[in-house]
């Protein structure tokens, strides 16, 4: 009986000991988390979302369980892409939604800044042509991003991966253009707060299912006040991409996206590279030989096979002129985002207008032909 009292007792306190150092782990992670909350900038990323109107509900705060099992805990063979910023990973959430998850690199403190810029960049932004920004996780040891999955990769694949099996027309390039400068136009003119995109290039824009556009990739985006012209940074971006008076001045304006749009533009019509050792060799970059191939009259020398086949040289020729305009070397001669959009629209508009036109004159032709033979 004494025994039998002793191996009970001694068994309770064993419980009671493993109860309070399970209670002593548990509060130790809880602790861990709200460290790793503060430390990804959760404080300044609520702070920055009340300037702005807004609170962090809007932006839907993840934990890491979720994303831990959604992504199968971060598996080699779930990676979409990997840059500068950090790696984006497929994952799928309880309800069965698809996301992409980025994952930052080690936070530094120029990096958390960048992470909580896009947070609240993208939580100001409602457009189809925008990736959207589900939410975020701060709880980490780094912070993670969660956006709606877009399947079909990045232009960039389409245009000069020689192993990419769909080829995309001149009606799909001539949308796309459309639809990314409809986005720009959006971020320059309609937001809460005129948006800086300041990377604008191929690998930077995703195409959906329907192979639509989606402008992605805010780290270094820059909410401006309405009566500012410019911001002064030290100079970021992609080499090939950056306005060449930004690079002089290190101010940077809306007229320095224009620029990077009209370089992704002429990738749309010529399929080459902005930066290859083609154009090193020769001293040069793609921008300059297209714009030396329009002024001497041998644009069709430099255009894409693919836009020859499928495209009217007419509009091929008016693309070339915005791409032109958008590329010119002092940004207030270049056009503004919303005229380069609507000026695309109208070439877009008058092309279906001449597809439309050919099918009514083909479905004439058919029906006097058929009552010709009756």
């Amino acid at each position: 009986m004494i025994f039998a009292g002793i191996g009970t007792g001694l068994g309770g306190l064993f419980l009671s000991i493993g109860a309070l150092w399970l209670c002593i782990i548990i509060r130790k992670r809880i602790k861990q988390k709200e460290k790793n909350f503060k430390k990804n900038g959760g404080l300044l990323l609520q702070q920055q979302l009340n300037s702005i109107g807004g609170s962090i509900d809007r932006c839907r705060i993840f934990n890491s369980k979720e994303l831990d099992k959604a992504t199968d805990y971060f598996n080699m063979n779930r990676i979409l892409g990997q840059g500068g910023q950090g790696t984006v990973y497929k994952g799928m959430l309880a309800d069965g939604r698809i996301i992409a998850v980025k994952k930052s690199k080690v936070v530094d403190e120029s990096k958390l800044e960048e992470f909580i810029n896009e947070v609240v960049i993208l939580s100001q932004i409602n457009h189809r042509n925008v990736v959207k920004l589900l939410g975020c996780c701060l709880e980490v040891e780094v912070p993670l991003l969660v956006y709606e999955f877009i399947p079909n990769g990045t232009l960039f694949q389409y245009l000069h991966d020689p192993y990419e099996e769909l080829s995309l027309t001149w009606e799909m390039r001539l949308r796309i253009a459309t639809e990314v400068a409809e986005a720009l136009a959006y971020l320059h003119s309609s937001a809460y707060l005129p948006i800086y995109h300041r990377d604008i290039k191929s690998t930077n824009i995703l195409l959906d299912e329907k192979y639509r556009a989606k402008i992605a990739d805010f780290g270094t985006s820059r909410s401006i006040a309405i009566d500012q012209t410019h911001v002064s940074t030290k100079v970021q971006g992609t080499f090939g991409y950056l306005d060449p008076e930004y690079f002089r001045s290190s101010q940077f304006t809306d007229k320095s996206d224009v620029y990077s749009f009209g370089v992704v533009l002429v990738e749309l019509l010529t399929g080459q590279k902005p930066i290859s050792s083609i154009w090193a060799n020769e001293g040069r970059n793609l921008t300059t030989y297209f714009v030396e191939c329009i002024e001497e009259n041998c644009l069709f020398d430099i255009i894409d096979d693919q836009v020859r086949k499928s495209g009217e040289a007419e509009e091929i020729m008016a693309v070339s002129d915005v791409a032109k305009r958008c590329l010119n070397s002092y940004g207030r001669n270049r056009p503004t985002m919303k005229e380069v959009a609507m000026e695309l629209e109208r070439i877009r508009a008058n092309s279906r207008d001449d597809e439309n036109n050919i099918q009514k004159c083909y479905g004439k032709v058919e029906y006097i032909c058929e009552n010709r033979s009756n």
